[in-house]
């Protein structure tokens, strides 16, 4: 019994995967950019987990929403600009959702 791998089939398998990967963590990286520009940072409380090693306390956590908060009013940017940034920031998590599920339809489809 002779294993035969197609090497042109593997390779475009490993390209699609890495293009696919870098537009989905750049979008949704740029999508959080745009996101702190319009002043919404995202705060997100800690979960208690039984084996965490470390855990933020809610002194900690009050005090991160304070700074995002003061960031947000210190924005230099104007409430048009902010919005724009905002609309951006929600194109490229839709575009992030897009290449999701294009690739899922890939997989199901075929």
């Amino acid at each position: 019994m002779n294993v035969v791998i197609n090497w042109l089939a593997f390779f475009q398998v490993l390209g699609a995967a890495l293009i696919g990967t870098v537009v989905v963590v750049g979008f949704y990286a740029l999508g959080l950019r745009m996101l702190v520009r319009a002043g919404r940072v995202p705060v997100v409380t800690p979960a208690e987990f039984t084996d965490a090693i470390t855990v933020i306390s809610e002194k900690e956590a009050k005090r991160a929403a304070k700074a995002a908060a003061k960031a947000a009013r210190k924005s230099p940017l104007s409430e048009a600009q902010k919005t724009l940034a905002l609309l951006a920031a929600f194109g490229c998590f839709a575009l992030c959702a897009l290449a999701v599920l294009g690739g899922i339809l890939l997989i199901v489809v075929k």
